[in-house]
């Protein structure tokens, strides 16, 4: 180990060399990160100004579309910069920053869509106590908590990969700097972090899991009690859209854990990469949104507002 030269510049290989489908991956990740930044930043800003969308649900969803637009541009921006540019460089420090971003981002999510699971349990389960229980500190907590399960799940794995020395091989063979393509370049002997992510992984999927699974088989128990069809309708459309997303986001993370050998591992983990770091935030806030009458009603009254105000300028 003594007489290897320490690493400090890593080049990222990319998903493809191929220039034409370089070309159609760029328009595409172009593509979705403006439509994700537009899509997460309109819903920031009516839960912000419109007084419809002050309740806890919308205080979780804004924090939500916080933490998909931080995620995404922890990578995406990045890889546009590569294929533009041709520079598939990247130094240790902010391949090492990538990787915490991404890996905080993403578990905080986790832990943030089982306290937003919790919120539409209280509002179902136990609407006539909903503003009693959901008050302000109680949210607020909810919160912090996520973010703060975020990074404590996460540290134990990451400090022990920041002692990893990087000696013989410099290239990753992936878009972006994640943990599994920096281990299998390593030089140092990587099988107890190995296992030591995928314990963690696991606890952060099983535990937030259980968390939505048990507040969902409440709601689901109630809301099948409902006398009439009307009522079961209104309150299966309250958390519809949220059990799309919580079904995406833990669908991906599982398929993640389940994978061929050899290369079509590497090709697959690639793929569902792409689809995890830039389709999935994308896709979220129009499922809110389509399937919300008070969000949609909201964007109406937002736009209304700014073409008088315009109008108004202009005159």
């Amino acid at each position: 180990m003594q007489n290897h030269t320490k690493i400090t510049i890593f080049i990222l290989r990319g998903l493809t060399d191929d220039p034409k489908l370089q070309i159609f991956l760029f328009v595409f990740l172009f593509l979705t990160y403006i439509l994700c930044v537009t899509g997460n930043l309109t819903i920031i800003i009516l839960t912000l100004v419109d007084p419809h969308l002050k309740t806890p649900m919308y205080f979780f969803l804004r924090n939500f579309s916080f933490l998909e637009l931080f995620f995404t541009s922890a990578c995406i921006p990045r890889y546009l910069y590569s294929m533009s540019t041709g520079d598939n460089t990247v130094t240790y420090k902010a391949c090492i920053a990538q990787v915490f971003f991404i890996t905080f981002f993403g578990s905080t999510e986790f832990f943030l869509l089982s306290s937003m699971s919790y919120d539409r349990y209280v509002a179902i389960c136990k609407p006539l106590h909903y503003t009693t229980i959901m008050n302000n500190k109680v949210y607020y907590q909810l919160l912090l908590s996520s973010w703060v399960a975020g990074l404590i799940i996460i540290l134990p794995p990451l400090s022990m990969g920041i002692e990893l020395e990087f000696c013989d091989s410099n290239v990753i063979d992936h878009f972006g700097c994640d943990a599994s393509p920096l281990l299998e370049i390593s030089c140092s002997d990587t099988t107890f972090i190995e296992k030591i992510i995928i314990i963690f992984a696991a606890l952060l999927i099983i535990i937030t899991l259980v968390l939505v699974a048990l507040s969902y088989g409440h709601i689901i128990h109630t809301i099948l009690r409902l006398p009439s069809t009307q009522q079961r309708k209104k309150a299966f459309s309250t958390c519809s859209s949220h059990m799309i997303v919580v079904s995406m986001t833990y669908g991906t993370c599982i398929f993640i854990y389940i994978k061929p050998p050899g290369n079509e591992q590497l090709a697959l983990n690639k793929v569902v990469s792409v689809l995890v770091t830039s389709v999935a935030p994308m896709m979220n806030p129009f499922i809110y949104s389509l399937r919300n009458k008070q969000v949609i009603q909201a964007f109406k009254d937002l736009v209304k507002k700014i073409t008088y105000l315009s109008k108004g300028i202009l005159v």
